[in-house]
């Protein structure tokens, strides 16, 4: 029997959705029946809207999709006029303060505390600047990431742009494609480093040279079954498939409608294409897409460059694209560490000015929640890394802010059993302050998700850990599992889950100790990557060593069960939610 998902989205999905959203807007929160809240929610994803959890009834996360996470000149500052207007809400955060924008791990940008009644509003500013929330989440494309220099890295072998561009106008918004069994991402890379982390995606196209008619081309091979969600992570499969760059929307959007065909629809644990790529293999994938799907001859695969990828790998070359970076124009790029993707809206504001002023105006988002600034000139370089708000978004941060990731959390999102960013920051700061990296280590990734669905991406990093509970001194506190050892590169690995629920209070502890064993233990110039593959899981456990330290965590309690975790009286009982459109209470009796 299909799931309940699939059979709301049977009456309603896709475009005609915003048609209902914006009679919900006009009429209120209230206007939606209580027992078909659920089914409405789900349909909104696909515009983008996520309800927020427990507690924070009538409020909403926006995402807004930026393909390859390029922004044209003026939109990042849209992106702090529309956070500061309509993202402002109930809860303040003691590090972010009152309205901020989130940058993602697929290069999106979202947005708390959207009332349903501004969406319109909201969507005609966006949309007026070349800006939109369609298919931003739900069961259909997501946003196409991939080296968000496309076009102007001297490093890159072929421009994806091009491709991405394609794929963005074929399939947002294709009625074809827009009930999918579940979410479908997409990687476009022309880049030789592995920036675009197609390894980790439902579909990948990866640059690679192929012979034809006896002259060298350079396109794509393809792969396919990535992910990372719920403890069943894969690495993309490759079906053997070069594509030339006129062909790949062809081929992608065959892939596509194989998984809109064939994919799960009874049991939305199983319904992503990663699973099906399991039961199959990738010859049958290869072979249905070639039999079905497309009406040329596919070629085989060519020769990557998958050798020279150093993109998060944990040794040596381009780990990521903070710094200084040349474009092929012979100006510059510069990428800023976002600590955990967060910036608040006046900050937002003031690197648009700087864009700007030293820039051409755009901005572009990484995969690993950080910001550049493309387009600077030389003569211009200089100052603009002289900058006061530079002081706080560095190009050059210590590699314990560097590699922070983390997911939204427990702040906003109902999946996650832990708070996560604040947290994040905290554990950074204290490890900048009292650990020193072991010699010729210069990288050092760790990612902070709140559940298992992985949206920090905790499986590709140095060390990982992953939301749970657990009890100390006979209290319920928040912990952390902690894994090691994973990343990507010419030769991906997942982590090793090696320590399970340590209070979250004893993890810098553990992560100075980790660190301080490593060092003894290390052969010369071993990476840490190199380090943890020699080892099995009890040896690795024995060096992470949980302890307290001078680090105090405020959030030790349950925030799962709050309304906002850093008010003052964070009770369910004592949330204002939910609430109209001007933000007075919706009582009982209403």
């Amino acid at each position: 029997m299909p799931t309940d998902v699939e059979r709301w989205k049977s009456e309603v999905y896709g475009n005609e959705i915003r048609e209902h959203l914006y009679r919900f807007a006009e009429e209120g929160w209230d206007a939606i029946p209580d027992d078909e809240r659920d089914a409405w929610f789900e349909r909104f994803k696909w515009w983008g809207l996520y309800h927020q959890r427990n507690g924070q009834e009538s409020y909403f996360m926006l995402r807004i999709g930026t393909p390859n996470g390029r922004l044209e000149p003026d939109q990042l500052r849209v992106v702090g006029e529309v956070a500061k207007e309509y993202a402002t809400g109930p809860g303040t955060n003691p590090i972010f303060g009152d309205a901020y924008a989130d940058f993602t791990t697929r290069q999106s940008i979202q947005l708390h505390w959207i009332k349903l009644e501004d969406v319109p509003d909201l969507f005609e500013k966006l949309e007026a600047n070349g800006l939109s929330a369609q298919q931003a989440c739900g069961d259909s494309w997501r946003n196409i990431v991939g080296n968000p220099m496309a076009g102007d890295d001297a490093e890159e072998i072929i421009d994806a742009w091009p491709v991405i561009q394609e794929l963005n106008e074929t399939f947002k918004g294709n009625d074809d494609h827009s009930n999918l069994p579940r979410k479908w991402k997409v990687s476009v890379a022309g880049s030789a480093d592995g920036s675009g982390q197609g390894d980790i995606n439902d579909l990948a196209l990866e640059p690679a040279y192929k012979e034809i008619d006896g002259e060298e081309q350079i396109g794509f091979n393809v792969r396919v079954g990535g992910g990372l969600a719920r403890n069943e992570e894969r690495f993309a499969r490759d079906i053997d498939v070069w594509v030339a760059p006129d062909d790949a929307a062809a081929v992608a959007g065959g892939l596509s409608a194989l998984f809109r065909d064939y994919g799960d629809r009874e049991n939305r644990y199983n319904a992503r294409i990663k699973f099906l790529v399991d039961e199959w293999g990738p010859e049958k994938v290869r072979e249905t897409l070639q039999e079905e799907y497309v009406d040329f001859e596919l070629e085989t695969a060519g020769d990557d460059v998958r050798d020279q990828y150093t993109y998060n790998a944990g040794g040596e070359g381009r780990n990521d694209l903070i710094g200084v970076h040349k474009q092929k124009d012979g100006s510059n790029f510069v990428g800023l560490n976002v600590l955990v993707g967060r910036m608040g809206a006046d900050d937002v504001l003031e690197l648009a000015d700087l864009a700007e002023e030293y820039g051409s105006g755009a901005a572009r988002l990484t995969q690993r929640q950080n910001v550049i600034i493309p387009d600077i000139p030389d003569e211009k370089l200089d100052d603009f890394l002289a900058e006061d708000l530079l002081e706080d978004y560095s190009p050059e941060p210590s590699p314990f802010m560097r590699g922070s990731v983390a997911c939204t959390g427990t702040e906003y999102c109902s999946l996650s059993i832990v708070e996560t960013k604040n947290r994040q920051v905290r554990f950074a700061r204290w490890l900048k302050e009292n650990v020193e990296l072991p010699e010729g280590v210069e990288e050092f990734h760790i990612h902070l998700s709140g559940c298992t669905a992985s949206c920090a991406q905790p499986q590709i990093a140095d060390v990982s850990l992953r939301g749970m509970k657990t009890r100390k001194n006979g209290d319920p506190v928040e912990a952390l599992d902690i894994g090691l050892g994973g990343g990507l590169g010419e030769t991906p690995q997942f982590a090793q889950w090696v320590t399970q629920r340590v209070p979250v209070d004893e993890v810098p502890g553990a992560i100075k100790n980790l660190l301080a064993n490593f060092d003894e233990a290390r052969e010369d110039g071993e990476t840490f990557r190199d380090f943890v593959a020699r080892h099995d899981e009890d040896e690795l456990a024995e060096l992470v060593e949980p302890e307290e330290t001078s680090y105090e965590d405020p959030m030790m309690h349950n925030t799962k069960r709050t309304w906002y975790p850093y008010a003052e009286d964070d009770s369910l009982d004592s949330s204002p939610a939910p609430t109209r459109g001007d933000g007075t209470p919706i009582t009982s009796d209403d």
